[in-house]
């Protein structure tokens, strides 16, 4: 639980606030500032008076969302004024930034007049591509957003409304599907009829909810004709003709409740006498209507949904609003509509469906997460939200006649990746190539979870054809207890194979010479490691991945036995692609060779390039020492010399340069300054370390310290692919070095 005193001293320290404002282009110097400023400035100022559209060109406007209060119902407290609310504003445009990356300025508005908002908005619409208008109070919160709409001509959106409808109508969508309802003959009761009680119904009524199968129930019950009150315009559309006056007579045989009102307003007697497979969406925060444990004590069959992280089924905004957002920037849409808002409940909808990534359980310290009862819809870290929902509101958005421009769907999905990260841009390329020629992958340990999870995800995604070794009960009990699919995924038991002896033969005539008896074979080929690699030997499938659940050597020595060296090397060697944000290095050789002859060196750099470039990366390589160029000549540095040499000489085509020091490799301005006779007239990408001490070290201090994502360790130097596989290796990780096996197969 966290305390007043952790929530005040995290907004305190160090730099106040949760924001700031960082240059986008250099400022370094005085040419720097001229162009930033005066007099070079005139130029895009000039452009965009001729053409206003070129706002979007030259200036952060395209990606630039104001986040608008005046503070009169902020979170659960109330009407705390603008000043108090300017927490939850900066809170706001962190979580845009982080999940989006989107910018936001916060505008706190001293003022209870909506005129005067919709003014101050209309006002500021050349600043921003976007408004998103928070914890302002109903009624005036309708109101002021109507009028936006139709006087702006970009998007404005009240997330306190539709934030809270678009992620519980994902959740209700699949909640019906899994107590297999029509949405047409459900019965909703709906507790508060304020901003996201009245915008949940309505996005509910597009989704196909009848308006004759809704009761709305405010702060003194059902909302039906003849009460007495005066409704506003936004109530009256949900005022009903009916007997039916309290909320416990409306939960009577209801199929759904959505709660959006205030704590403990729903009691355990409410939720038995609701209809069979009964989906409570509590969403009050804190504390919802009713707590999970109680309505699941109340009713074993329901379907619970909460505003909570402590409990399953999350209805959280942040799903929602800066993915939405994120799509109608990219397009320039004019609003957000309501094909947009059903584009992005459909997408997170259909999301919760997919495997989910270890990362995203790894963050909520659960083992996996499966769509059901209890998982509706994605959790927040989910980085496949970015993709999924941006491209479907996008899309939506052009094919409603609300874009500014088309965009090319499918290169935004990667632009969008190389937003999460280049190493999932990277990993798309590969993926695509393994899919256009699927080959046979041999997963030697049937005996892990992630392993069979991977390996149904590579089947389904038609990255491969997994054939899986082990006992076939032990797996399929494995595969029940974690809920994974097994369909069309060939097991193969190793000690019931008819092709024991023909194995075993092959592997005596291997190693005949180098201890190997005929009865050692026999018992080897027993063993799912060694009878997956001589499967690969003999050409029964095409690649192999082992090693989560034993140490390195265990794996990789069974290989060297088996599998012979690629013709024209000497050693087999390892890599890791190592991903930053934009950019992509080969380090080699980091998990092999702990003191490589420069001959040696010359064959990692050689068959480094070979993988780069199925990674699409065109290589320059630097051959890596403490010195540059001959600075300091000791045995060490001249090895790395001699092996430069001879890669120029073998592979005249590459480029190639050493030795050099890390930073001669990778600064552009120093290099060129210091050695301008270098074949590296970019910087490398390929970075080829002297001994397995500075590759090993290098590596893990990019991936502990510099935060840099790792692809690998990816074997180098065999005839056929093998790929040794780590410990701590994820399902999406063990997916990604199939699909790079596939395409090394290929």
């Amino acid at each position: 639980m966290i305390t007043k005193q952790q929530a005040l001293e995290y907004h305190e320290r160090g730099r106040r606030g949760k924001i700031e404002v960082t240059p986008t282009k250099p400022c370094s110097t005085q040419m720097d500032l001229s162009l930033a400023y005066t007099p070079g400035v005139a130029e895009p100022c000039m452009e965009i008076h001729n053409n206003p559209e070129d706002v979007y060109k030259y200036t952060a406007k395209g990606n630039l969302v104001g986040v608008v209060t005046n503070g009169s119902a902020v979170l659960g407290l109330g009407n705390i004024g603008p000043a108090a609310g300017k927490p939850v504003m900066e809170g706001k445009g962190v979580l845009f930034k982080r999940f989006a990356d989107i910018d936001v300025f916060d505008i706190e508005l001293d003022t209870q007049d909506p005129d005067e908002i919709i003014k101050t908005c209309q006002l500021m619409e050349p600043t921003f591509g976007g408004i998103n208008l928070e914890d302002i109070k109903g009624p005036e919160c309708f109101y002021i957003e109507e009028e936006l709409k139709k006087t702006m001509s970009i998007p404005v959106f009240h997330d306190d409304q539709h934030g809270t409808a678009i992620i519980s109508a994902a959740a209700l969508v699949n909640a019906l599907e899994i107590v297999k309802k029509d949405i047409t003959k459900v019965r909703v009761v709906y507790s508060g009829a304020g901003a996201a009680g009245i915008a949940c119904a309505k996005l509910y009524l597009s989704l196909g909810v009848s308006p004759e199968n809704i009761l709305m129930v405010d702060s003194k019950g059902v909302m039906y004709e003849g009460r007495g009150d005066t409704f506003n315009k936004y109530k009256q559309e949900f005022v009903r003709k009916t007997d039916i006056h309290t909320l416990e007579q409306a939960m009577v045989d209801a199929d759904v409740f959505v709660g959006v009102s205030v704590k403990d307003c729903v009691t355990a007697k409410m939720v038995k006498s609701m209809a069979k497979d009964p989906i409570l969406f509590a969403m009050a925060n804190p504390d919802p209507e009713i707590m999970y444990p109680d309505a699941m004590a109340a009713r074993s069959d329901a379907i619970v949904a909460t505003g909570r992280s402590d409990f399953p089924n999350q209805v959280n905004n942040v799903l929602g609003f800066p993915f939405i957002f994120r799509g109608a920037l990219d397009v320039g849409a004019k609003a957000i509509n309501e094909e947009m808002k059903i584009a992005a409940v459909k997408a997170l909808a259909d999301l919760a469906k997919e495997d989910v990534p270890d990362e995203v359980a790894q963050a909520y310290g659960v083992e996996y997460f499966k769509f059901g009862r209890e998982y509706l819809i994605p959790k927040p870290f989910d980085p496949r939200i970015l993709v999924w929902e941006s491209v479907a509101v996008a899309k939506a958005a052009m094919d409603s006649g609300v874009a500014r421009i088309k965009i090319d769907l499918e290169k935004y999905k990667v632009e969008l990746e190389n937003r999460i990260g280049k190493g999932r841009s990277i990993m798309r390329v590969m993926t695509e190539k393994a899919k256009l020629n699927p080959k046979r992958v041999v997963f030697p340990e049937g005996d892990s979870s992630r392993i069979l999870r991977a390996a149904h995800i590579i089947k389904s995604h038609g990255i491969a054809s997994p054939i899986v070794l082990g006992k076939p009960k032990r797996i399929q009990a494995l595969a029940e207890e974690h809920e994974i699919d097994m369909t069309g995924i060939e097991i193969i038991n190793p000690a019931k194979s008819d092709k024991q002896e023909k194995y075993a033969k092959i592997l005596f005539d291997k190693r005949y010479r180098k201890g190997m008896t005929p009865e050692k074979a026999a018992a080897k080929v027993k063993n799912p490691t060694y009878f997956g690699l001589l499967m690969l030997e003999n050409g029964d499938c095409d690649t192999v991945l082992s090693g989560v659940t034993s140490d390195y050597p265990t794996t990789i020595r069974p290989a060297l036995e088996i599998i012979d060296l690629e013709q024209g090397v000497s050693k087999v060697s390892g890599m890791y692609a190592m991903i930053a944000k934009d950019k992509v290095y080969m380090f080699a050789d980091t998990t092999v060779n702990i003191d490589p002859t420069a001959e040696e060196l010359a064959e990692i750099a050689i068959e480094s390039a070979k993988v780069a470039k199925r990674f699409n990366i065109e290589p320059r390589i630097a051959m890596l020492s403490f010195s540059n160029f001959g600075s300091a000549v000791y045995p060490e540095s001249k090895k790395v010399a001699k092996a430069t040499a001879i890669v120029k000489e073998k592979a005249p085509h590459l480029i190639c340069d050493g030795e050099m020091q890390a930073d001669t490799a990778l600064v552009s301005e120093y290099r060129q300054r210091r050695y301008p006779f270098s074949q590296l007239k970019k910087d490398a990408n390929v970075l080829i370390f002297p001994d397995l001490n500075s590759g090993n070290i290098a590596y893990k201090l990019s991936q502990r310290l510099g935060g840099l994502d790792s692809i690998g360790p990816i074997l180098m130097g065999l005839s056929k692919p093998v790929h040794v596989l780590h410990s701590i290796h994820t399902v999406d990780e063990i997916v990604d070095m199939a699909s790079i096996a596939v395409v090394e197969a290929q």
